[in-house]
């Protein structure tokens, strides 16, 4: 990758992250504080929550009937997120340890919080529970991925891509052989320095 597009990426990684910060602050903004771990409400916000609270029985009799319906589709794919959950987990307990890959850290990926909302009731908690693991699940999965085709296929398509995840930027061009197995041995070698850099 020539110089300029490194210069760039690490521009767009830099913007990203300030970004990111910005929005916490704004999406914080005086609703909430962060107290080791928890998440601590004044008391007006706690009252205004309780009062946009909808209860249980009224939230159930105003449901469309196809979405109650449809409930146990949504949550049976729970069972296939719970096996993918853990196999990836024995994989990169195993495989990332003999790769010297370093291991994702679940935790970052899998952020329960929700259920800190007073104005959820139990089944919207549990729903939120539900989308917060299933989609911190896809990401934490997808980061394994990524470290994995790093360590093992750094190369570029020559087909558009939907998705780029965060190292595609380092691998090398479609079609260029030029001294590949010796880039890739290099690869694997700083795999740690480029996964902690970026």
């Amino acid at each position: 990758m020539n110089d300029k597009i490194t210069e760039i990426v690490k521009k767009i990684t830099a913007l990203e992250q300030e970004l990111r910060e910005e929005l916490l602050k704004e999406e914080s903004k005086g609703r909430f504080t962060i107290v080791k771990g928890k998440i601590r409400f004044d008391e007006e916000t706690l009252r205004r929550q309780q009062e946009a609270l909808i209860g249980l029985f009224r939230y159930l009799a105003e449901a469309p009937l196809l979405y109650v319906i449809t409930a146990p589709v949504i949550y049976s794919v729970v069972i296939p997120a719970l096996l993918l959950d853990l196999f990836v987990m024995t994989y990169q307990a195993i495989n990332f340890r003999v790769y010297k890959i370093p291991r994702v850290r679940r935790r970052d990926y899998l952020v329960f919080d929700r259920h800190y909302l007073g104005y959820l009731n139990v089944i919207e908690k549990f729903n939120c529970m539900y989308c917060s693991y299933f989609n911190g699940l896809m990401a934490f999965v997808t980061e394994v991925a990524a470290r994995t085709e790093l360590f093992w296929c750094p190369i570029k398509h020559a087909k558009k891509v939907a998705y780029r995840h965060r190292y595609y930027h380092q691998f090398l061009d479609y079609g260029n052989q030029e001294n590949y197995h010796q880039v890739i041995q290099k690869i694997r070698k700083e795999i740690g320095s480029k996964i902690r850099n970026d």
